[in-house]
């Protein structure tokens, strides 16, 4: 069946309604669809997984390779707001009708002399993409695994460099019970021969297991790179190179100079490749953006946005938080997944939060602002109940904000977190810049 279908918001709904499950393992189908487009590359490729990372070490290396010159392309996953996000060429996330002709290009593969196949709508849309990225004239491209590793989508290209970020416990459903089963998963992007950059300081034995087992060129953050630093610069130190009097990344927050550092290690690896010099290292760790990671917009009062959505990330938007100083009142906004631990995640950053807007968000996977709040009030007894916390649920993200800056004084801050759902909710309309009822 030939379908034709001239607009990207056709294409992403007829990806939507071609197979049952959002999410389906495996690599089969996709590997052999790509097959079928004659899929390559011909510029090095870069896949980042791990659990937590993953995008702001994506924008780290596009950030180095622009400054050094580089044509850059990159696939991330999930977008915030628009889908277009998911691909950026040279810094700029494409327009909507440059995709439409690689939609066409997989939906012809996947049926292609009757044969059809079954696509899950991220293999259908990671095609299309990449499609876009190997027939555009790029130096190198870097990928972020959607989920896990092994069978995610992006593991049918062969990577010339690996990047294994921060593992813990998440979607067990799909990658297991524990940070062994999953860093398995994660492993599985990994080659023989080629570097693979493991930049969490206490990796699962399985990774370094498979790499050894698969002889890959294991890079491990503490004994193939390090940095060191101090309040004004930082430094960071590989095989058979050194940056020092480093200015801090533009992408705030605790764990960023872990994913720097694996970001630079893997410049290193690629080197004769893709010679970066300090310049660009420099430049492009300054001036690096990346919306919704610890991304704070300034204003009466603050404004904090960021993705955090499993106890491990959200450990570090609290000791982020914590850092920021005193404010009279925090208020969260907080909208999750039903599948997340919430218990976990809501008690790390419970002692700074004063007030809580529990919001729906739109999907079906989402836990409801109800449920949230019965979760928060079930904790809250555990813990004792130390001290009275108001809470109110909201039908959007949107919503709760405009509560929260009704009720905020203009030296409080409030902080928009639990999923790219919740923090996409609050850009739909651009980035807020709030403004205390109390100023007026």
């Amino acid at each position: 069946m030939h379908t034709t279908i001239d607009t990207l918001d056709g294409w992403l709904a007829h990806c939507e309604r071609l197979h049952p499950q959002t999410i389906e393992l495996g690599l089969e189908r996709v590997s052999e669809v790509a097959r079928r487009m004659a899929l390559h590359f011909d510029c090095p490729v870069i896949t980042v997984a791990g659990t937590n990372g993953k995008g702001s070490t994506c924008a780290m290396l596009e950030a180095v390779a622009r400054e050094a010159g580089y044509r850059t392309g990159v696939y991330s996953s999930p977008h915030l707001v628009h889908f277009e996000e998911r691909c950026r060429l040279r810094g700029e996330s494409v327009e909507a009708a440059d995709l439409i002709a690689h939609f066409a290009a997989v939906e012809s593969a996947r049926t292609q002399n009757g044969q059809d196949l079954s696509l899950s709508y991220f293999e259908f849309t990671t095609l299309a993409i990449l499609r876009l990225l190997s027939q555009a004239p790029l130096d190198v491209v870097i990928l972020e695994v959607g989920l896990g590793g092994r069978l995610d989508a992006t593991n049918i290209i062969d990577a010339d460099c690996m990047v294994i970020t921060s593992i813990d416990v998440d979607h067990v459903e799909y990658l297991g019970p524990d940070r062994e089963s999953i860093g398995r998963e994660k492993a599985g992007i990994m080659r023989t021969g080629k570097p693979v950059i493991v930049s969490d300081p206490v990796p699962p034995q399985s990774v370094i297991d498979h790499a050894l087992e698969i002889g890959a060129d294991l890079w491990r953050f503490g004994q193939d790179f390090n940095f060191s630093g101090d309040k004004q610069q930082w430094a960071w130190a590989g095989r058979g190179r050194r940056y020092a009097g480093l200015g801090y990344p533009a992408l705030r927050g605790a764990n960023q100079l872990m994913n720097a550092s694996g970001a630079l290690a893997a410049l290193e690896a690629l080197r004769e490749r893709l010679p970066v010099t300090a310049q660009a290292v420099r430049n492009g760790l300054a001036m690096v953006e990346l919306p919704g990671r610890f991304q704070i917009v300034p204003g009466q009062p603050a404004l904090v946005l960021d993705v955090a959505h499993n106890p491990h990330s959200v450990a570090a938007l609290t000791a982020n938080l914590d850092a920021m100083g005193y404010f009279p009142t925090t208020h969260a906004v907080f909208g999750a997944m039903t599948d997340k631990e919430l218990g976990p995640m809501l008690a790390k950053v419970a002692p700074l939060v004063d007030r809580w807007y529990f919001t729906d968000l739109p999907t079906a996977r989402a836990a409801t602002a109800a449920v949230l709040q019965q979760k928060w009030n079930a904790w809250q007894m555990v813990a004792g109940g130390q001290r009275v916390v108001p809470t109110a649920i909201f039908a959007s993200p949107q919503e709760a904000l405009d509560a929260a800056v009704v009720a905020a004084d203009p030296a409080d801050r409030i902080v928009v977190f639990g999923s790219f759902y919740t923090v996409g909710g609050v850009l739909l309309n651009g980035t807020p810049r709030l403004h205390s009822k109390h100023l007026d």
